[in-house]
Protein backbone atom coordinates (compact mmCIF):
# COMPACT_ATOMS: atom_id res chain seq x y z
CA UNK A 1 0.00 0.00 0.00
CA UNK A 2 3.02 2.41 0.93
CA UNK A 3 4.76 1.75 -2.26
CA UNK A 4 1.50 2.79 -4.42
CA UNK A 5 0.15 5.70 -2.07
CA UNK A 6 -2.77 3.55 -1.12
CA UNK A 7 -4.09 3.64 2.38
CA UNK A 8 -5.25 -0.08 3.32
CA UNK A 9 -8.53 1.29 4.22
CA UNK A 10 -9.29 2.02 0.35
CA UNK A 11 -7.59 -0.48 -0.79
CA UNK A 12 -10.02 -3.33 1.13
CA UNK A 13 -12.98 -1.48 0.64
CA UNK A 14 -12.29 -1.22 -2.74
CA UNK A 15 -11.28 -4.88 -3.36
CA UNK A 16 -14.67 -6.26 -1.90
CA UNK A 17 -16.86 -3.90 -4.24
CA UNK A 18 -14.73 -5.39 -7.01
CA UNK A 19 -15.95 -8.75 -6.83
CA UNK A 20 -19.29 -9.36 -8.97
CA UNK A 21 -21.26 -11.20 -6.13
CA UNK A 22 -21.02 -8.26 -3.63
CA UNK A 23 -24.36 -6.28 -4.03
CA UNK A 24 -24.10 -4.08 -1.03
CA UNK A 25 -21.50 -3.58 1.59
CA UNK A 26 -22.38 -1.65 5.51
CA UNK A 27 -19.64 0.18 5.99
CA UNK A 28 -20.22 1.24 9.78
CA UNK A 29 -19.76 4.86 11.09
CA UNK A 30 -20.19 6.52 14.41
CA UNK A 31 -19.69 9.49 13.63
CA UNK A 32 -19.24 12.03 10.12
CA UNK A 33 -15.81 11.92 10.05
CA UNK A 34 -16.41 8.26 9.33
CA UNK A 35 -18.81 9.13 6.57
CA UNK A 36 -16.17 11.09 5.31
CA UNK A 37 -13.64 8.19 5.40
CA UNK A 38 -15.88 5.90 3.95
CA UNK A 39 -16.59 7.74 1.10
CA UNK A 40 -13.22 9.00 0.25
CA UNK A 41 -12.16 4.66 0.75
CA UNK A 42 -14.66 4.38 -2.29
CA UNK A 43 -14.02 7.50 -4.72
CA UNK A 44 -10.14 6.99 -3.98
CA UNK A 45 -8.25 6.09 -7.48
CA UNK A 46 -6.00 3.09 -7.11
CA UNK A 47 -3.69 2.46 -9.78
CA UNK A 48 -3.85 -0.56 -11.80
CA UNK A 49 0.12 -1.26 -10.89
CA UNK A 50 -1.59 -1.90 -7.29
CA UNK A 51 -3.51 -5.00 -8.06
CA UNK A 52 -1.04 -5.67 -10.71
CA UNK A 53 1.80 -6.19 -7.63
CA UNK A 54 -0.95 -7.63 -4.95
CA UNK A 55 -1.50 -10.60 -7.56
CA UNK A 56 2.01 -10.81 -8.58
CA UNK A 57 3.79 -11.10 -5.20
CA UNK A 58 0.59 -13.94 -4.33
CA UNK A 59 -1.27 -11.56 -1.77
CA UNK A 60 -4.38 -12.02 -3.49
CA UNK A 61 -5.43 -14.46 -6.19
CA UNK A 62 -4.43 -13.95 -9.79
CA UNK A 63 -8.01 -14.41 -10.73
CA UNK A 64 -9.29 -12.37 -8.31
CA UNK A 65 -11.67 -9.43 -10.16
CA UNK A 66 -10.46 -6.21 -8.99
CA UNK A 67 -11.56 -2.27 -9.50
CA UNK A 68 -11.16 -1.19 -13.02
CA UNK A 69 -10.66 -4.52 -14.64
Amino acid sequence: CERHGVSLPTAATQFVYAHPAVTAVVQGALTPEHVAANIAAISTPIPAAFWDDLKSSGLIPAAAPVPGA
